[in-house]
């Protein structure tokens, strides 16, 4: 028998020849890779625009010079009426939740419990807390005042507060925070706890739900040595 013969495919014999076959592997690769980053692209895209109340993490940034705190008036967990204005000459720590969460809400107002007991006795007079909700067709001050009871709040100085929807929607607005019910007892809103000088201006914001209590407690003593050099 003879030598056994070296055949080399061409393209034009309709075999597909293994340059092409690499060709082709590369740019499917390549449009591949395009679609996933412009499918990236678009879910931050949403993301970004889409309230942060369940992002992890959190950040803290200094509020705007001379940003006041809008002025509100709404109803406690005993149905009295609450007047933000009453708070002036108090430092405040604010926040926002509702009671049927159970992602973010309970951290926070845990955080605000634990913060409440950090508190010495001559603090509590200078520090108030307050949880406004973002679920008035659930929280009304009855609802409220038995979620606070299960933190142990003490009401002399943390009030829980609700109202009508056009009422907190003002609020809402004037704190920048956004709202959106996606079905009954099921809110999503951003997560921001602000904490607001004597003066009633916004001194520092604390977005996300992992919010530091050390940085919290840092800052609240901070606005205390204020007032204390004020006095002098």
């Amino acid at each position: 028998m003879g030598s056994p013969e070296f055949v080399q495919k061409h393209p034009t014999s309709g075999m597909i020849h293994p340059m092409r076959t690499r060709n082709f592997f590369f740019v499917a690769t390549f449009f591949a890779l395009l679609m996933l980053a412009r499918l990236a692209l678009n879910l931050y895209a949403q993301e970004a625009a889409a309230p942060h109340a369940h992002k992890a993490g959190s950040q803290k940034n200094l509020a705007a010079p001379n940003a006041k705190a809008p002025d509100f008036t709404l109803i406690d967990q005993d149905g009295k009426q609450f007047h933000s204005a009453n708070l002036r000459g108090k430092i405040v720590v604010l926040d926002f939740i509702y009671t049927t969460c159970t992602d973010v809400c309970p951290p926070f107002t845990a955080n605000f419990a634990a913060l409440q007991r950090w508190l010495k006795p001559e603090q509590k007079s200078a520090v108030f807390l307050v949880s406004i909700t973002t679920d008035p067709e659930i929280d009304s001050p009855k609802i409220f005042k038995a979620y606070a009871h299960r933190y142990g709040a003490d009401f002399s100085n943390w009030a829980f507060l609700t109202g009508t929807e056009a009422q907190l929607k003002e609020v809402w607005k004037g704190f920048g925070i956004r709202v959106i019910r996606r079905a009954r007892g099921l809110i999503q809103h951003d997560s921001v706890t602000t904490l607001i000088d004597r003066q009633g201006v916004r001194r520092v914001n604390y977005f996300g739900e992992k919010v530091l209590l050390a940085d919290v407690e840092r800052d609240i003593l901070q606005l205390l040595g204020e007032s204390t050099k004020l006095k002098r």
